[in-house]
């Protein structure tokens, strides 16, 4: 098994993201450009290239504030796997949290989840990645007194300051990106007095549109949410849902939604309010926490 020290470790910058692209797909992951261009360039990538000039394994770190840090796009091609190159690269990415004495979080697959294990990280909760093509029925309605509609670029500090205490993370730049870049994917819950109630974000993938992160008071709101954003344009999505929260799988299955895969959310260390899914009801995606 290859060490850190043996690898020929290198920065990835955000003008490689087209270079680094070919990566997700070969994983068959639903990142864009888009994605890593602005991945590369709110966080920090490493990765190792082959003789020819192509990369053939990635990492990458996420700050969600001063003591938080997400690790995520830990892809290796497949004529390098076995070799402990993965590993190698996400035992660099935790030297580096740990150097900023920061909390590192993952979002684990099962075949990941023993990998992360034996090196200290610890289960906060499960998450279900679902599969739709559309909303059947229409948008669900809002709860009595909560109006929702789209958001403006003037909600979004406020967007952030709501974000904040029922997620655990600091992320404005997060926010703002997937606002401006769909915005008719981005609504606003507000009750009457004009307070924020919740939120949902969007992207564009690969080979689906990505549905969050959905951040709300109560599920019921975050229902109506979700609907409004999946019949403001054409699907098919993805949505990655803490188990938690069966209104929105009940509701998910009604659409003919499958879940073929999952996450364990996992800390190396502990970050306040971060295992406290109970506002969080879809997450940015397992890249952008």
């Amino acid at each position: 098994m290859a060490s850190i020290d043996a690898l020929d470790v290198r920065p990835i910058e955000p003008e490689q993201s087209d270079a680094v692209w070919p990566l997700s797909i070969e994983a068959g992951w639903n990142q864009n450009v888009a994605d890593w261009r602005f991945m590369l360039g709110a966080g920090r990538g490493f990765g190792c290239i082959a003789p020819d000039g192509t990369w053939q394994a990635s990492s990458l770190i996420l700050p969600l504030g001063q003591k938080l840090a997400w690790i995520s796009m830990v892809l290796v091609t497949q004529d390098r796997r076995r070799g402990g190159v993965g590993t190698g690269l996400l035992k660099r990415c935790i030297e580096e949290v740990r150097s900023a004495d920061a909390v590192a979080g993952l979002d684990a697959t099962e075949q990941g989840r023993p990998i992360y294990l034996p090196l200290g990280f610890r289960d906060l909760y499960r998450i279900a990645r679902w599969h739709f093509d559309d909303a059947k029925a229409g948008a669900v309605a809002s709860p009595a007194g909560i109006t929702i509609r789209p958001v403006t670029p003037a909600d979004l500090p406020r967007l952030a300051v709501y974000d904040r205490p029922l997620t655990g993370m600091e992320r404005p730049s997060i926010l703002m990106h997937l606002a401006l870049r769909q915005p008719g994917r981005a609504w606003l819950a507000e009750d009457g007095g004009g307070k924020i109630v919740g939120f949902v974000l969007g992207r564009e993938g690969r080979v689906a549109t990505s549905l969050g992160p959905v951040v709300a008071d109560r599920e019921a709101i975050a229902l109506a949410l979700i609907s409004q954003a999946a019949v403001s344009a054409p699907g098919p999505f993805i949505i990655d849902v803490p188990e938690a929260h069966s209104s929105v799988r009940a509701w998910l299955l009604e659409q003919g939604a499958t879940s073929p895969r999952g996450y364990m959310r996992m800390t190396l260390g502990t970050a306040k309010g971060l295992d406290d899914p109970r506002h969080v009801f879809a997450l940015a995606g397992p890249e952008l926490g």
